[in-house]
């Protein structure tokens, strides 16, 4: 393991082995203050220094350069961009595919869901952000369907869903559920009742029956919440409801 990864706290899934990959906590980080710890966000108001550093460090962990750690530029869509060499700038979308040995595919996530997708045997990875917009506007069965179409096998396919905020802690009002029904009549099940009229939703509980609906081998979550443990994530929610300036990035990464 390299020096660097020994102060990192990396969170990992028996089902994605053997490949190499990684949930990176906020653990081990050049930066301070409100983004002390791991923060990988370029968007970020950090210093571009310490990013550098945080982002060369988690490289490094899975024994990458940092160029062959790639990303995009993430929208809350549901597009997926097929990663076949280092990006000379990152592309709008929300997932990733690669067959390219030696690249690693990077995604950032502060509550959102990020999914790290693998069919070993193929040589074929993915990996999504996936908040609520993209979940059900498709990113996870895009992935799956870009996979297959690189040589996967869809009833390979693993799919892991790392760090990501837990139905506990979303809260949603009515308008919220009102956009998921319109969409999907079955979704009502993915929400519990919560104060007045706001509810919780389970978007991890969403995620997976939409995974296991496309038809892959397995889907399943690290079970981590990253509004609930300030010590290990970065949680977009939870620095609105802090009232500060702005918050972490996650990262989480899946190489051949």
């Amino acid at each position: 393991m390299p020096p660097a990864a020994l102060s990192l706290d990396i969170l990992t899934s028996r089902s994605l082995a053997p490949l190499r990959h990684g949930f990176f906590t906020r653990r081990g980080g050049a930066s301070s203050g409100i983004f002390a710890g791991l923060n990988c966000g370029q968007g970020s108001s950090d210093l571009s220094e310490a990013v550098a550093v945080n982002r060369a460090r988690a490289a490094e962990a899975l024994g990458l350069s940092p160029e062959a750690l790639v990303g995009v530029h993430q929208v809350h869509s549901a597009d997926v961009a097929l990663i076949e060499r280092p990006l000379a700038a990152p592309v709008r979308a929300d997932a990733m595919v690669t067959k390219v040995p030696g690249l690693g595919l990077g995604i950032l996530t502060a509550d959102c869901q990020p999914v790290l997708f693998a069919d070993a045997a193929a040589g074929v990875i993915g990996a999504a952000h996936a908040g609520w917009k993209g979940a059900l506007g498709g990113v996870l069965e895009a992935v799956v369907d870009t996979m297959e179409a690189q040589g996967a096998l869809r009833e390979r396919i693993t799919a892991v869903i790392g760090p990501t905020i837990s139905q506990r802690a979303y809260e949603v009002g009515p308008e919220f559920l009102d956009t998921f029904l319109a969409e999907d009549e079955g979704a009502e099940r993915f929400f519990a009742g919560g104060q007045g009229d706001r509810m919780q939703f389970d978007l991890v509980g969403f995620s997976l029956a939409r995974l296991r609906a496309a038809g892959i081998g397995s889907a399943e979550w690290t079970g981590h919440c990253t509004y609930s443990d300030p010590a290990r994530f970065y949680s977009y929610r939870r620095s609105v409801h802090l009232s500060e300036a702005d918050y972490g990035r996650l990262i989480s990464i899946i190489r051949l």
